[in-house]
């Protein structure tokens, strides 16, 4: 369904400053709430969640300007932190999120496969090794890795950022490793994706299927998420739809209809973002 026109997507694009940003600073996905305005990580992912693309206006303008940013024309704001080295972060959020509208954008596949290269040395024996991936890490951006955000690379950014960007041998290792992950990927989901949620109907499931959302666009997403499928099609209810139940209204990931007020329209959000990724993953 098209949600472009919902009240949720026109709330949004009104706060859009005008270069294309939101709010006062980029980095955040934390839950928009009354109390925070949106920052431009979660204006952009509640409006890919309602199906914002490239070509749409906004997204457009929005990608222009952190392409400003990452070739150094303009500086994106005035956050920072020392938990790691910022600048690569920088470039790192920026390339992400440009590669999640405009996958074939050059300079952010650029930065993509400099990450490549670290990955693929990371697992060149088949399995993690973090010993080369230090190395690798510090060889390709002349620096030590400092901060758990860049020595574990099972975040939102890292993995969105190499989809397609990996020989199928470092792929599948690395999709092994972050299935068996046990703490999930980092701003997305907290737990090992290969224990389902106990509770279908729940706020973790959403979070749950944001994480396989994410590796479902590896080539070889659909092999490594075969068992995931097959817990997904087992809580489909007797009228061929799901439900993940209120608590799962997050702001981001739902809702999609204009209201929850009625269920129906809440089992209609969720089998709606369901079948969409076993649309993807094959089931």
């Amino acid at each position: 369904m098209d949600h472009k026109n919902s009240k949720w997507a026109k709330g949004i694009l009104d706060l859009q400053n005008g270069d294309g940003t939101w709010g006062l600073s980029f980095h955040s996905l934390s839950v928009p709430s009354k109390r925070y305005p949106l920052t431009t990580e979660q204006a952009l992912r509640r409006l890919s969640v309602l199906g914002f693309g490239i070509d749409d206006a906004p997204i457009a303008k929005a990608v222009e300007y952190m392409g400003s940013c990452l070739r150094g024309e303009r500086m994106m704001d005035g956050y920072s932190e020392k938990t790691h080295d910022w600048p690569l972060f920088t470039k790192m959020m920026l390339s992400t999120w440009i590669r999640v509208f405009e996958p074939n954008n050059k300079l952010a596949n650029e930065f993509a496969q400099r990450w490549a290269r670290v990955i693929e040395n990371a697992f060149a024996h088949g399995e993690y090794s973090h010993n080369d991936y230090a190395d690798a890490y510090s060889d390709e951006f002349c620096s030590t890795p400092k901060g758990g955000r860049e020595i574990d690379f099972s975040t939102f950014y890292h993995t969105s950022l190499l989809k397609g960007m990996l020989s199928p041998k470092a792929e599948s290792a690395m999709l092994d490793y972050l299935v068996h992950h046990k703490r999930g990927i980092y701003y997305i989901y907290s737990h090992q994706i290969a224990k389902p949620p106990e509770v279908f109907a729940s706020l973790e499931t959403s979070r749950y299927l944001a994480a396989l959302e994410i590796l479902s666009g590896y080539s070889l997403g659909k092999e490594k998420l075969k068992f995931a499928i097959r817990w997904i099609q087992g809580n489909k209810e007797a009228n061929g739809l799901w439900d993940l139940g209120a608590t799962a209204n997050d702001g981001v990931y739902f809702p999609l209809s204009d209201s929850w007020r009625k269920a129906e329209d809440r089992k209609a959000d969720c089998t709606e973002r369901i079948l969409a990724l076993l649309g993807k993953l094959g089931g």
